[in-house]
């Protein structure tokens, strides 16, 4: 086990919490493994009737220190990896993915809280639970494209699967929502105020059978969902699975809001936005969440040895250059044949599967 996250049974309700304050809890593989055998050892104690997911709070209890619930996964480490043999990298992704999996065919309710920053890896453990409670803090993004990767742990799943082109639009961007806009767009299932979680953990630990009684009385109206005043401009100018022509679009829309779109897209992998563009296009059309994590395994497994996720890596959170030099340089240099490789099956010996 480790220290990374506090296992513990509270009540009748098994708690998860994510325990690397200096790290905005990323998850790293020994947190991904011990949160997996923790699901297991209670799908089948009957004295246990829910789960709830949310970060300890900082060492000192400051409340402001706490900056977020989950900022993703150890991207420092992924990238020494692939750099090398990737051997780290892949088992990283592999047991994060079976985690992940186990969320999203848990029997038992799981209680997600998305209190503060929820990116990444934070979106993979929250997403899966059948409540997921935002609140004002709440700062929830897939921003992997600017760093060379993709949106993964089921992004090509759950961005699918959102109103219109908005999941294509948050994948290529990395734009980061609140918590109204993450509850308008279904994202989250409530909207509490942070000072009533403490509140709603205790209540559900001593009587899990009453969580949707319990959250509807401590839910609150939330505020102004800002993204759904660009709802007809993100279906229109997002509506191709081409980048290029969603390049052309926002270039001849010319509107400030689209020129802003485009000035942040320029900054992006164009690999990896093809990349994007291909798993939600595969993942709204993938029958099962088993299979979708399969595909993901594959494409990460070669992503995270390429040059786009190293030099992405590299300009954005190791040398904090913010200037990364991405090649194929342009949409237009990513054939559909590099595509096609990245997303080729593995091998049955080398491919993902569930526990």
């Amino acid at each position: 086990m480790t220290d990374d996250v506090l296992i513990s049974i509270d009540g009748k309700a098994g708690r998860i919490r994510l325990n690397r304050p200096r790290a905005i809890h990323a998850l790293n593989t020994e947190m991904c493994v011990a949160m997996a055998k923790a699901l297991d050892a209670w799908r089948g104690d009957t004295s246990i009737e829910a789960v709830l997911i949310d970060h300890a709070p900082s060492p000192d209890g400051d409340p402001k220190k706490s900056r977020g619930f989950c900022a993703g996964g150890d991207i420092r480490m992924v990238q020494e990896s692939g750099k090398e043999d990737g051997k780290a990298a892949r088992e990283f992704f592999r047991e994060e993915y079976r985690m992940n999996h186990r969320l999203f065919t848990y029997v038992k309710p799981v209680v997600a809280f998305m209190d503060g920053i929820t990116m990444g890896g934070g979106v993979g453990i929250s997403l899966p639970a059948k409540y997921r409670i935002a609140t004002e803090n709440t700062k929830f993004a897939m921003p992997e494209t600017g760093i060379g990767l993709f949106p993964d742990v089921g992004g090509g799943w759950y961005l699918s699967r959102l109103p219109g082109r908005m999941g294509q639009y948050l994948a290529l961007t990395g734009a980061r929502i609140d918590g109204a806009e993450c509850l308008a767009l279904g994202l989250a299932t409530h909207f509490l105020p942070s000072e009533a979680l403490d509140e709603a953990k205790r209540r559900i630990a001593d009587d899990p059978q009453a969580i949707e009684t319990i959250l509807g009385e401590l839910s609150v109206a939330a505020p102004e969902a800002k993204i759904m005043a660009h709802a007809k401009e993100i279906d229109r100018l997002f509506a191709s699975d081409r980048l290029e022509e969603i390049f052309t679009a926002l270039e001849e829309e010319g509107s400030e809001w689209g020129n802003q779109q485009l000035e942040v897209m320029r900054t992006k992998s164009p690999q990896t936005m093809k990349v994007s563009l291909r798993l939600l296009y595969d993942g709204a059309r993938t029958a099962t969440f088993e299979d979708e994590m399969r595909q993901e395994f594959a494409v990460a497994s070669r992503v995270c040895q390429r040059h786009d996720f190293i030099e992405g890596v590299r300009a954005v959170i190791v040398d904090k250059d913010n200037d990364p030099k991405w090649n194929p340089a342009t949409p237009e240099g990513v054939t559909e044949h590099l595509i096609d490789q990245i997303f080729a099956p593995l091998p049955d010996e080398e491919a993902w599967t569930p526990a």
